[in-house]
């Protein structure tokens, strides 16, 4: 997560949504009033012992809204990015299991082992995305919601909105694998569809 009180914006970085390109590209117009919390290539934390202890930079809006304060939070631009959640479980199998092979030996046995047998809700990387953009009700809290499909174009367009110039992004920790579509059957498909059911209605998604 980034805050940014120079530019007034909070970025909610969503796992597996592209969010080091996007970080790598907000630090450009960072000040040193600015605050970022991120584990992994860099590493540094909130100045709040609560949220310090998590760790990892994925933190929800409703989350960092106390320590904002309610003034600035609603005065501050909150945007995120989402992924097709097909697509996304698809890599977070990939990027699991990237060190000993499995996902590329029987991609299917892992999906099928991640969704049925492990299940790992606590694993920030599994979670619905939805919860990191709304409130306890349900309540959407980000003014913007890029797409990762479609990245660049809503990269620009937030730029344009908090008023900084856009840059062309770069691809970080991406993993080597062919088209989601191409992983499923119609028992994952299900399978997938249960899991992320609200993120597939809130954002719009389908297989």
């Amino acid at each position: 997560m980034i805050i940014s009180h120079q530019h007034r914006f909070v970025f909610a970085a969503i796992p597996k949504t592209g969010t080091h390109s996007v970080r790598h590209a907000l630090r450009e117009h960072m000040s040193a009033d600015d605050l970022e919390q991120v584990g992994l290539f860099v590493n540094k934390r909130f100045p709040y012992e609560e949220l310090a202890r998590i760790r990892h930079g994925h933190i929800s809006l409703d989350q960092v809204r106390p320590f904002l304060g309610e003034e600035a939070f609603a005065q501050y631009f909150k945007f995120a990015f989402v992924r097709n959640p097909f697509d996304r479980f698809v890599s977070y199998c990939a990027f699991m299991t990237r060190e000993n092979g499995a996902f590329q030996q029987n991609p299917r046995q892992v999906m099928r082992r991640m969704l049925y047998e492990l299940r790992p809700m606590h694993h920030v990387l599994f979670q619905p995305q939805h919860g990191f953009v709304t409130d306890g009700e349900g309540r959407v809290l980000a003014d913007y919601i890029g797409r990762v499909e479609d990245m660049q174009a809503s990269y620009d367009e937030i730029c344009a909105r908090i008023g900084i110039p856009s840059a062309t992004l770069g691809q970080v920790n991406s993993s080597q694998r062919g088209r989601y579509r191409d992983y499923y059957d119609q028992e994952l498909i299900d399978g997938v569809t249960e899991l992320y059911a609200r993120d597939l209605e809130l954002f719009g998604y389908t297989f």
